[in-house]
This record gives C-alpha cells, sequence and structure tokens, in this order.
C-alpha cells in the first residue's frame, strides 16, 4: 500500500500522508465497514465523518470492525438528525468500540501512546505550529506548567498577552532561556537564506528561511542581527544562481561538501518531496560502490531517507542531471515526473546586445 500511495502522490498533488490517509480509508470502508460505506452511496454520511469513524475502528479487528459497522448503522437507523454530525457519531463509535472490545481498552492506549510525536506545520505570514502529540495526564501537566510560568510573568508586569506569554514560555524552554522573560531568540541552527543587498536594506525580497519559504527582509535582516546567529558566505554562479562554494570556515571538507549539497539543494530531490535537505541523506546519485561514482559536488543530492531507500526499489527509476538541476523519476504506474532545483538567487538574464549602428546615408 505504501508504494502506491507514494506513486499516487503527484497524480492526486497531496501530501504522502494525505494519500496514504486517503487509500487506508478507502480500504477499510470497503472490506471492514461496507454498510458505513453504502450510507455513504446514499450521500448520508460525507467523508469526512467516515473517515474518523475508520480511524476510531482501527484498533480492532476486520470481525470487531464489520460488528462496530453493524451495530452503528442500525443505532443510526432510529437516531435523531444530531447523531449524524460528525463529532456526535465518532462519539458513538467509541463507546460501540469499548462494547465489542472491552478487554482491549488498556491495550488501545498503550499503543496509542507509542505514536506520540511531534510535528512542525508551517503557516502563513511566518508563523508556525510545534504540535505535541503524547499522552493526556502528560499533555495537561505540560499546558499546567507552561500556563503558570506566563502567569507568573504577567504578575511580574509583561505586558505581553496570556496567549502570547505561553508560547513564548514554551518556546524558551524548548530552547533552554529564561523561560518568558523575553520575547524567544533562536540558539539552535536554521538557514536562512539572503542576498546581500536585502542584508543591507536596499531590497526588501529575496530572504528565505529554509524548509518554510519566501519571508520579508526585514524579518530575515532580525535574524542575521541577533547576536547568536552565525554568518557564512556562499559564492553563486550569477548565470545559474546555484552555489558554488561556501567559503574555507570549516576544516573537514567532508563536512562542508555535505552542507554545499544542504544549501545549494534546499530540499529533497524527489519532485513532490519537500523535506527540508538539513534533515536528508547525502546520496550519490552514481553508486558509490556498484557504478564507481564519484563523492562530489556533481554526483551528490540531498535525498530524504525514504525516497534514498526507495531509489532501489523495484519499478521506480531515477536520474538525475547536476548541471541542469533536474531531477526524473518514473513510478511503478508508469508516470513520469520532472522536478528542477529552485536556484538559491534568481539567475541573472544576459544583458540586451546593443543595436547595431544605422549606415551611413549614400553621397549624393
Amino acid at each position: 500500500m505504501a508504494w502506491f500511495a507514494e506513486s499516487l502522490v503527484p497524480e492526486y498533488r497531496a501530501s504522502r500522508e494525505f494519500v496514504l490517509g486517503r487509500v487506508h480509508t478507502a480500504v477499510s470502508l470497503v472490506s471492514r465497514m461496507p454498510r458505513l460505506l453504502s450510507l455513504m452511496h446514499e450521500g448520508k454520511v460525507e467523508y469526512y465523518a467516515a473517515s474518523r469513524v475508520v480511524e476510531v475502528t482501527g484498533v480492532l479487528s476486520d470481525s470487531q470492525a464489520r460488528e462496530v459497522d453493524a451495530l452503528l448503522v442500525d443505532k443510526l437507523s432510529s437516531a435523531a438528525e444530531t447523531m449524524w454530525l460528525p463529532h456526535n457519531l465518532v462519539r458513538a463509535v467509541r463507546r460501540l468500540v469499548d462494547k465489542v472490545d472491552p478487554a482491549g481498552r488498556v491495550e488501545r492506549a498503550r499503543k496509542a501512546n507509542e505514536g506520540r510525536k511531534v510535528t512542525l506545520e508551517h503557516g502563513e505570514n511566518c508563523q508556525s505550529r510545534l504540535v505535541t502529540t503524547m499522552r493526556s495526564e502528560v499533555a495537561a501537566g505540560c499546558y499546567a506548567r507552561v500556563d503558570s510560568l506566563a502567569r507568573q510573568r504577567k504578575r511580574d508586569g509583561h505586558k505581553r498577552s496570556y496567549d502570547q506569554l505561553r508560547a513564548d514560555v514554551v518556546a524558551d524552554l524548548l530552547l533552554g532561556n529564561d523561560p518568558g522573560a523575553k520575547t524567544p531568540e533562536v540558539a539552535a541552527v536554521v538557514y536562512v537564506h539572503m542576498p546581500v543587498d536585502t542584508a543591507l536594506s536596499i531590497s526588501e525580497t529575496g530572504a528565505e528561511l529554509d524548509g518554510y519559504g519566501p519571508i520579508p527582509g526585514a524579518i530575515g535582516r532580525e535574524i542575521a542581527t541577533n547576536p547568536k546567529s552565525m554568518w557564512r558566505k556562499v559564492f553563486c554562479d550569477p548565470a545559474t544562481g546555484d552555489p558554488v562554494d561556501l567559503g574555507r570556515s570549516r576544516y573537514r571538507p567532508t563536512a562542508t561538501l555535505r552542507e554545499a549539497i544542504r544549501v545549494r539543494d534546499r530540499e529533497c530531490v524527489i519532485p513532490w518531496c519537500h523535506r527540508p535537505a538539513r534533515h536528508c541523506d547525502t546520496d550519490h546519485e552514481r553508486e558509490w560502490a556498484r557504478d564507481n561514482g564519484p563523492t562530489s559536488l556533481a554526483n551528490l543530492t540531498a535525498r530524504c531517507r525514504r525516497h534514498h531507500r526507495m531509489k532501489n526499489t523495484p519499478g521506480w527509476t531515477t536520474t538525475h542531471n547536476p548541471a541542469r538541476g533536474t531531477t526524473t523519476v518514473t513510478t511503478p504506474l508508469g508516470a513520469t515526473h520532472t522536478g528542477r532545483r529552485t536556484p538559491i538567487l534568481a539567475p541573472r538574464s544576459k544583458p540586451p546586445s546593443p543595436p547595431e549602428p544605422e549606415p551611413d546615408p549614400p553621397p549624393f
């Protein structure tokens, strides 16, 4: 199912997780909850509600899921209209899951806890969300401490709102700063690409935050002028906008080469993958052992771990053109997709040729 979902990502024009969720929901409805699927065909249940039901019943065996399917449809046949609302429908399904498998409640909670994680969701206007999934009592305890620290700062006379203070406290705790004492400052490693004219306030365009995208020039300068920020010069080819050298501020050339790949590619080279290059593997396009591929800037690319492993999977074909910065992928479904690397700086167009002088008029 994973390779099928991966093949559909560029066709569906959505993330792998979104497509994988759609495929999983479709398979579950057909094989485990056919009566709920019939209600969808009749227009009584829409996709979002059905997907939530599939999510709640995902911990059950196939036979148990079909039992919940039958109980749910019977319950809905005489239920009030409000029962069909997604939130109420999911609450009813949770009760049915506990009824069908009462002994599995503890095991379901333990299994769910194995899926705890932290995700980064980029939003608009240079704002993003850091989402943590964990056990409920742990999350409640974390929020209580954050709220207590924020309220203490409020009593100390800070003018920021409680929401702002709570957000600042979380950032400070993670960054190792004094919680909520001032607006958080980043001490971790992030990449900001900024042309020199933007850094000097001559221009307000061209600044980009690695993994996020374009940011206002003023925001880029705020990050750059932070006393904890580290500058590094990157020499770019004016014709292509690609980096050709990082300067010599590091001793080991292998580390410098890896960083050059990350600065140049910025993301995984697979056309539909936007995993930041700093979280990717440095991959030999021509295999080092099999094809005698060199460890060079021309033969190395950033490739996320999933697509690195997928590279040699039967049915997948990948070709990379280092000169053009293009990667072409053919999926097991036979579809071909080509992505082009985005240069750090906009390439300079060649200046127009001066017009040829008009010939002198013939003498009389």
